[in-house]
């Protein structure tokens, strides 16, 4: 059977468990950066972050890069 082309040439859109939104951001105020900086720490070679906060940094460096709505 044939993959349906409609689902993914449509944009869709990113779900971020509630439970975890905002949990990078947080992270970051606590060290006193803000998230491009902590990113950009947690994500440097040799770096002893889990692999957990690894994937936030990943996310939150792509995101940036998004064309954003204002107030979202």
């Amino acid at each position: 059977m044939a993959k349906s082309k409609s689902s993914s040439s449509s944009k869709s859109s990113i779900h971020i468990n509630p439970k975890n939104k905002g949990k990078f951001t947080a992270d970051a105020k606590a060290h006193g950066e803000s998230v491009q900086e902590r990113a950009k720490e947690v994500l440097k070679p040799g770096s002893k972050a889990s692999a957990t906060e690894k994937k936030r940094a990943n996310f939150a460096r792509n995101a940036a890069g998004w064309n954003h709505k204002k107030g979202k």
